[in-house]
């Protein structure tokens, strides 16, 4: 099971007080966009075997969303950070790069 702590009210908890909003730092397309653009962002999703950075929300606490980086086979957690954050800090890609000597920083989002 996988725990979690929310950056926004501090309280760590397991994963059923939060609930998966899928994947973090998706480039929102609306009206204006192209079909393909649309569909990209409706339909196409990153599903990595390893790191995979998350949209959480914490439902039975504060409420509010944010974003996680864990790693799909182990579940294990290198951190979380606010929603309002575009890409993801220096400290959880250290932590990452840390565990994980083989991953990229260039996928990043």
């Amino acid at each position: 099971m996988l725990t979690l702590t929310c950056p926004n009210c501090g309280i760590t908890a397991e994963e059923t007080e939060f609930h998966a909003g899928g994947e973090a730092h998706l480039k929102r397309f609306g009206p204006g966009s192209s079909d393909t653009e649309f569909e990209q962002y409706l339909f196409m999703r990153d599903n990595p075997k390893g790191v995979h950075f998350e949209r959480w929300r914490h439902v039975y606490g504060c409420g509010k969303w944010f974003h996680a980086a864990r790693d799909t086979m182990t579940l294990e957690v290198f951190g979380t950070y606010t929603a309002q954050t575009s890409t993801v800090p220096q400290d959880i890609i250290n932590k990452i790069m840390d565990r994980r000597p083989d991953w990229q920083a260039s996928t990043a989002p």
